[in-house]
């Protein structure tokens, strides 16, 4: 089993940074995709980057694309969600996410386990 932490969100007007974390603990973490979705009010869940279990391959949404940046620090256990130049848009509920596929995939339906949320709000 694997249980998820997220940390770092906050309020920042546009333009502005946060550097969102996850903090990891199971018997499979090192083995894991690991990836961050959010959900604003009233909207679905969506992909927003993916990093395969050894760090070396990353994948974005088209929003967030040149903005964010994910990394992965499998010796800390933890994952890593920079984002630059935030825009009101970028608001919502930030989640990490593991997948069992062992491959970069933006299908929620193939991440298994979820962390509770961390709340990000840009202001315009």
């Amino acid at each position: 089993q694997v249980q998820l932490v997220e940390s770092g969100g906050g309020l920042v007007q546009a333009g502005g940074s946060l550097r969102l974390s996850c903090a990891a603990s199971g018997r499979t973490f090192i083995s894991y995709t690991m990836g961050w979705f959010r959900q604003a009010p009233g909207k679905e869940r969506e992909f927003v980057s993916a990093i395969s279990w050894s760090g070396g391959v990353t994948y974005y949404a088209d929003s967030v694309k040149g903005r964010f940046t994910i990394s992965r620090d499998n010796a800390k256990n933890t994952i890593n969600l920079q984002m630059n130049s935030l825009k009101p848009e970028d608001t919502a509920v930030y989640y990490c996410a593991a997948g069992s596929t062992r491959r970069l995939t933006s299908l929620k339906n193939e991440y298994d386990y979820w962390g509770q949320g961390t709340q990000v709000t840009v202001s315009s």
